[in-house]
């Protein structure tokens, strides 16, 4: 077992969040919004396909090195089950579900003689005898036999959920009651499972979505682009959270000096180009493992490293912005007469903070950290595509995109590598972005009325 440094943050900050659930599981002004949002039938599946996301994320956070031979390589248990598709490399491009290469070439044929044409792939398709007639019926088939067999799987956790309910239900009610929520949710979880099965099944056979400039199977590398967009999403949260509650809260109650000098500060701060600190910062870590090549003997373990302060440059420039609203409420929070009667009755400063301000800009936090996550998943696309982002050899949907660019210009267009890219990231981003609304819609204050 292989802990990487981002392995373990991923993986404390899953403890946190399950603390922090067991901690919050029975206060009323939390109870009430998470009740609002498992009534929302967009909330639900949003936060499903997020959370398949994760567990997407979680199995490659999971990593080893392999007892089979003397290499020093670490794999995680995402690459232990696609080593097929890590195996299968082609020569070049091949278009999606295609059997050739993407252009011609000159081939030697079995008499001896030469052909220009386009050389057969070695593994996309080669069950095919003859791929010119046969290519649409075999797809056409395996698509609907591995469809059928996702929509069994799928079915499982319904047929499971409403073995659950009938017995637990009364005897005189004939039917299962399924409550809104849980329809979408059965719904959202029989839909991954069916598509998820379906593209597993069919890469088995094809590159679903192609093959990149050294022939690497383009579906492979959009799952493992997984982590790293969440990576990005979540340890950046991370460790911007701490610095925005401690200083927005503290500026905000204790205003004087110490306000004026957190308002200089992150005035500062936000006064630089974000993206020269984080040129800086890569650039200063490429030197630092340079320097000290004896300590970052695996590729994954240097390109780790160079995610990890990523991570952390984007977290030390983004945390101003719920400074910023911390704040401006905490300002608001400390004239309210609950405050000011724990000040006439004696009550510790740091008690008030942590019993009266902190729970009452919790909803303002939940809001900023789900919205922050799409928008810090965007950046790394941004960042990887100016060459300033995650290292080169880290699996990503901006080095898929910076990769593809220099593509669109050749004819043929080669266009599977940034779709692929583009559809995960538009799925996750806009998971994120509709989960964020509804955590929005719940927490306000405003809504509460209604």
């Amino acid at each position: 077992m292989v802990v990487l440094w981002t392995d373990a943050l991923i993986f404390v900050l899953i403890i946190v969040i399950c603390l922090l659930a067991i901690y919050l599981r029975n206060k009323e002004h939390i109870k009430r919004p998470l009740q609002k949002i498992g009534a929302s039938k967009v909330g639900v599946a949003s936060l499903v396909v997020l959370i398949f996301f994760v567990l997407i994320g979680l199995v490659d956070s999971l990593h080893f090195k392999p007892t089979e031979g003397k290499s020093t390589e670490v794999m995680s248990c995402l690459d232990f089950w696609a080593k097929p598709l890590i195996e299968h490399v082609e020569k070049t491009y091949s278009a999606p579900f295609a059997t050739t290469l993407y252009s011609k070439e000159l081939m030697v044929l079995e008499d001896g003689t030469t052909k220009w044409g386009y050389p057969r792939l070695v593994y996309g398709g080669s069950h095919l005898l003859n791929p010119e007639s046969d290519l649409i019926p075999d797809v056409s088939k395996k698509v609907f036999y591995s469809l059928s067999q996702g929509i069994a799987f799928g079915s499982l956790p319904i047929l499971l959920y409403l073995s659950i309910r009938y017995k637990r239900q009364s005897k005189s009610v004939q039917f299962v009651v399924i409550s809104s929520s849980a329809r979408t949710i059965l719904f959202a979880i029989f839909v991954i499972i069916s598509l998820g099965y379906t593209l597993v099944y069919l890469s088995s056979y094809y590159h679903i979505f192609g093959t990149d400039k050294v022939g690497e199977d383009v579906f492979y590398q959009v799952v493992k682009s997984v982590r790293t967009g969440l990576v990005l999403g979540t340890l950046t949260t991370l460790i911007m959270l701490p610095l925005a509650i401690a200083f927005g809260i503290l500026a905000g109650f204790f205003q004087g000096w110490l306000d004026d000098v957190i308002q200089y500060l992150y005035t500062t701060l936000n006064s630089i180009p974000g993206v020269l600190l984080i040129a800086a910062s890569i650039l200063m870590v490429q030197v630092y493992i340079a320097n000290h090549e004896q300590s970052f003997t695996s590729v994954i373990v240097r390109a780790d490293m160079r995610l990890l302060f990523l991570c952390l440059i984007l977290g030390v420039t983004n945390w101003t912005g719920l400074c910023r609203l911390l704040r401006a409420e905490t300002f608001k929070l400390r004239e309210m007469e609950y405050v000011q009667a724990a000040h006439a009755l004696g009550v510790k400063k740091s008690m008030i903070l942590i019993r009266h301000i902190l729970p009452n800009v919790l909803h303002i936090i939940l809001i900023s950290v789900v919205l922050d996550f799409s928008s810090l998943v965007l950046a790394e696309a941004v960042l990887s595509y100016i060459n300033i982002g995650v290292d080169p050899t880290t699996y990503s949907w901006g080095n898929m995109i910076n990769g593809a660019r220099l593509e669109l210009a050749r004819e043929p267009i080669v266009w599977w590598s940034l779709t692929a890219a583009f559809i995960f990231m538009f799925a996750l981003v806009l998971a994120a972005n509709l989960f964020a609304d509804t955590v929005q819609e719940a927490f306000d204050p405003r809504e509460k009325a209604e």
